[in-house]
């Protein structure tokens, strides 16, 4: 896979998104420059079967987006939460998600927290399959590729 440097200094790889880096604003590149940095890294984790970050990573990539989507119709920061429902409701994308992108967000959400401590780590690795994790990816770059679109149009 194709490695470039975003703006940031942040690899990307994929789908490209340097489209942004002189027709939308900063912020917007730093969030979405960010989002495929940890798109790549939810990947490269399943490669080396480190199961429980890819779950943490395709958690990442949904929030990182949700606030480059709010960066990009507001002027002001995005709210410090990590809750994916919330960023989605605060800035208006959640009532345009379909149920399938509702429930992923509702499925990434306790990825973030649920990574981090050791007694939920056990029961998060249990259910973490590399065949779950491999839809997790999939369905996480789907609402990435998404998202950009939306802020293409924009």
């Amino acid at each position: 896979m194709e490695s470039t440097r975003g703006r940031n200094g942040f690899a990307v790889c994929g789908p490209s998104f340097r489209s942004y880096n002189g027709a939308v604003n900063a912020k917007v590149t730093y969030w979405v420059d960010l989002a495929g940095y940890d798109m790549d890294t939810a990947k490269a984790m399943l490669q080396t079967g480190r199961l429980l970050y890819v779950g943490f990573m395709c958690h990442q990539v949904a929030e990182k987006m949700l606030k480059a989507w709010w960066a990009s119709t507001r002027d002001s920061t995005p709210p410090h939460t990590h809750n994916l429902v919330t960023l989605a409701t605060l800035s208006g994308l959640f009532d345009v998600l379909d149920s399938a992108q509702r429930g992923l967000l509702d499925t990434l959400g306790p990825l973030n927290v649920e990574s981090r401590y050791p007694a939920d780590q056990q029961r998060l690795l249990a259910a973490l399959t590399p065949e779950r994790c491999e839809m997790l990816i999939g369905q996480t770059e789907e609402l990435r590729q998404w998202i950009h679109s939306k802020l293409s149009t924009s």
